[in-house]
């Protein structure tokens, strides 16, 4: 087995963007910084995804107004992207109906920033264990890596370790872990949460955040014996890059 490259439609006000982790703020819209907007819509990358038989890639909608350009992109690659941002319980099932592979869930399951098992297992029974996937996105922080939720503007409770992640994985599919400090930079994966996430997870893992090249695929296939597989974003030639 070999980690794979795993595509992405992030999708902000409507449009394709590619964002620098930690500049989306709710109350702050100065601070978000954009690597590239996209003057085609979410539908077109989902085509491309299709035409080269692209497998488990994601569309992320961060925050209000892309609930359409979402549903464009998943109609035109039906069972062949999974779908986040704002899932909850009473939408999950409407979102596979829609053509969402998965649905990809966070902040729903960390109310108050903090963790609800029984949240996780209603999700879980509500669309089933194969067709959801958790989002542990997260920041670095002295004691570890801190999952953030909120667009990665709020740390919650936990820290990622091997013990939680088990309990979590006897409840979905797959795990999709953005490092959210160096998202969006092209300086480099982060190679210890890489390896770390490759030792703890019982179940596959999506790493996302700071690929830089193609020679980081192949990083971390190394790290992770395979387990782990990667999203490139900014630094593909179809979102402005010029490295991929």
């Amino acid at each position: 087995m070999h980690s794979q490259f795993r595509p992405c439609i992030d999708l902000h006000n409507g449009q394709v963007k590619q964002i620098v982790g930690g500049t989306l703020h709710d109350t702050d819209a100065g601070q978000l910084h954009t690597n590239f907007v996209s003057a085609e819509p979410a539908a077109y990358y989902a085509r491309l995804y299709r035409e080269h038989q692209l497998q488990g890639g994601h569309v992320i909608m961060l925050g209000p107004g892309n609930q359409q350009a979402a549903a464009e992109a998943l109609a035109a690659y039906p069972d062949g992207l999974q779908v986040g941002g704002g899932i909850t319980v009473d939408n999950a099932c409407e979102w596979i109906g829609r053509g969402a592979s998965k649905v990809i869930v966070t902040s729903w399951l960390f109310p108050d920033a903090r963790f609800d098992r029984a949240r996780l297992l209603q999700l879980a029974e509500r669309v089933g264990r194969d067709r959801l996937v958790v989002d542990l996105s997260c920041r670095r922080r002295d004691a570890g890596w801190v999952v953030a939720m909120n667009r990665w503007q709020t740390l919650t409770d936990v820290t990622l370790d091997r013990e939680w992640l088990a309990e979590i994985a006897q409840h979905c599919s797959e795990f999709l872990v953005h490092a959210a400090d160096v998202e969006g930079l092209c300086r480099g994966i982060d190679r210890k949460l890489v390896a770390a996430l490759a030792e703890w997870s019982p179940i596959p893992v999506t790493y996302a955040g700071g690929a830089s090249s193609l020679d980081d695929l192949a990083l971390v296939d190394r790290l992770s014996a395979g387990s782990v597989h990667l999203t490139i974003g900014s630094a593909l030639d179809i979102f402005g890059g010029s490295q991929v």
